[in-house]
Parts: structure tokens; C-alpha cells; sequence
């Protein structure tokens, strides 16, 4: 099998990445110029740089790292979402939730798993199960990265 190819050869692309990343509870980028963004998704994590193929993806809950234009990196939990990849290379994130991993509490986190666990070990129906085994999945990740 070869590896994929992820870079576009369009030649009107632009050297620049523009990235919006936004939630219900904030905007965390508008239109913004970063270098790189990596970030969690059902088909694998993977980091978008400028040129990048364009590509759509859903998010899984874990941490999206923004690496700036001044060399720092921001770290966000997102419990799901989707990133939208465009030919001119812009980026969109829109997430259902996202919260700067700097600011999760590692106890609320431990939490909300436990509680999840007790709902999936109390669910009966098959969609109670699933429910609580998604609700699961976010409380293992939101542990993860509050660690």
C-alpha cells in the first residue's frame, strides 16, 4: 500500500493558512493565520499545514493543537465536531465543544467518566447504551487531556 498524498499541487494556492475555530460557548480563532493545526478525527489525527488537499472530517473528542505564526502552540479539548479543509487553504473548525486544555479541572473530569461509566453500566435499551458509550468516549478523552 503507499501513503497518501496529503499536500495539493493546485498552483493558486496561498502560502498563508487562514483558520476559524469556533464553538457554542466561544470563537477561539476568526480568520486568523496560523502555521499548522492538528487535530483528532474518526479517520485518524492529522495535521494541516497551508497547501494541504482540501478535505472534510469529523472530530473525535480529544485536543486540536493550534501552532501560531509567533511559534507558541494553543492545546483545545473538543468532544466533537467537524474541520472543513478549503482550496484556498483556509481552515474551519466547528466543534460542539471546545474548552482550552489549560483551563479543564482534572477532578471534574475523572467525573464526569465515572458518571458516564455508572449510566453505561445502568443503560438498558440499545440507545441508552450507545448514548452512554459516546458519553463515555468524551470522559476518556476529557481525562486525557486534562492529565
Amino acid at each position: 500500500f503507499g501513503l497518501r498524498r496529503m499536500m495539493s499541487t493546485s498552483s493558486v494556492r496561498s502560502a498563508d493558512m487562514s483558520f476559524t475555530f469556533a464553538a457554542p460557548n466561544a470563537v477561539h480563532y476568526n480568520a486568523a493565520v496560523v502555521r499548522q493545526v492538528d487535530v483528532p478525527s474518526f479517520s485518524g489525527a492529522f495535521g494541516i499545514l497551508p497547501s494541504h488537499v482540501p478535505s472534510l472530517a469529523v472530530l473525535k473528542p480529544g485536543v486540536v493543537t493550534v501552532y501560531e505564526e509567533d511559534g507558541t502552540n494553543k492545546k483545545f479539548f473538543v468532544s466533537s465536531g467537524s474541520v472543513t479543509i478549503n482550496d484556498d487553504s483556509s481552515v474551519q473548525i466547528l466543534a460542539e465543544e471546545a474548552h482550552k486544555v489549560e483551563d479543564l479541572d482534572i477532578n471534574a473530569a475523572k467525573e464526569v467518566l465515572a458518571e458516564a461509566q455508572k449510566a453505561l453500566g445502568a443503560a438498558s435499551s440499545e440507545v441508552d447504551k450507545a448514548e452512554a458509550q459516546i458519553a463515555v468516549e468524551v470522559g476518556e478523552a476529557l481525562v486525557a487531556a486534562a492529565q
